[in-house]
């Protein structure tokens, strides 16, 4: 018997929404997650009390100090251990974690305006000015009556956060990455959504759907490990990986979160799918063996014996 057309054309559509789900999930979580400042700095801010981040950030801040002291080297290694202890204990104050916010901030702003900014110079760095940082740091220190504190000076340190060689190739990708991230979940959606309506058999359909999206968010959660492995091995040497990590789950906390309900999710219809078959395949013998009985003929009442009158 030949396959019907509308199955063939069901079975391609449902295929095709399958196969967008690994895809979609992480280009509409870049686009709506990633690019947006709000989300971005409400991921990272969890970090400012991650202890293998203020000890990176201890160890960074530490150093930049001691050559800006000018310390020769064994001087260097006396003075580095207290310094150290300094910088970690102010990376438990309030106004370390402020200073952590609007650090993120500023500098997500800056990128996002040189990404979407298509008139810009590609051969220039995305740079960061630190002075508003200072400046809420030094208005912190002073509410909180830190010694010496309104006498922080307010300079202009301009910090390069994402080179130029870097900026030219995100900027060709970044309007894509928007679009994609908007288009590729919908069409994931209307592909199944069109695919299980054209199913000859829709319960088959909508299990093979479920299956499919588990299966996707299973492939995703497995990117996200394999990912986050290559990521940390390609690092350089001074980078403490620790805290790559930790800055690496936080920001695909989300995606991770969505990988596992889709996984959960597809195995939950696919499950209540086969249990609906199951119950409707047990009852239908005794479905129609009742309406046999309701339709066989009823035989008619014998008729009754009189008695012959003598």
């Amino acid at each position: 018997m030949a396959p019907h057309p509308r199955s063939g054309l069901s079975a391609v559509l449902i295929a095709l929404s399958c196969l967008l789900v690994p895809f979609g999930a992480p280009t509409a979580w870049a686009s709506y997650g990633l690019a947006d400042t709000g989300r971005y700095v409400t991921a990272m801010a969890p970090l400012a009390t991650d202890p293998d981040v203020r000890d990176a950030v201890a160890d960074t801040l530490g150093d930049g100090i001691m050559r800006e002291a000018g310390l020769g080297h064994p001087m260097r290694r006396t003075v580095r251990p207290f310094v150290h202890d300094a910088v970690r204990s102010f990376t438990q104050t309030r106004a370390f974690r402020l200073a952590w916010d609007a650090g993120n901030r500023a500098t997500h702003d800056a990128v996002l305006r040189a990404l979407r900014d298509e008139r810009g110079a590609d051969d220039q760095p995305v740079t960061v000015d630190l002075a508003p940082v200072t400046a809420l740091v030094k208005r912190q220190l002073t509410h909180d009556h830190v010694p010496l504190a309104a006498r922080i000076p307010v300079a202009h340190t301009t910090v390069a956060v994402l080179p130029a060689r870097e900026l030219a190739r995100l900027r060709k990708g970044f309007p894509v990455l928007e679009v994609a991230g908007f288009w590729l979940p919908v069409a994931a959606v209307v592909f199944a959504a069109t695919g299980i309506a054209l199913a000859v058999h829709r319960r088959r359909a909508v299990a093979a759907t479920a299956l499919g999206t588990a299966l996707g968010g299973a492939l995703l959660a497995l990117a996200l490990a394999v990912g986050r492995r290559l990521t940390l091995a390609g690092l350089p040497a001074d980078v403490p990986r620790p805290a790559a990590g930790a800055v690496y789950d936080a920001l695909t906390d989300t995606l991770r979160t969505v990988s596992w309900l889709l996984l959960a999710c597809g195995l939950a219809v696919a499950l209540a799918a086969w249990l609906t078959r199951y119950v409707r395949f047990s009852r239908g013998p005794r479905l129609v063996r009742r309406r046999r009985a309701s339709a066989a003929p009823v035989p008619a009442p014998a008729p009754a014996r009189t008695r012959a009158r003598a």
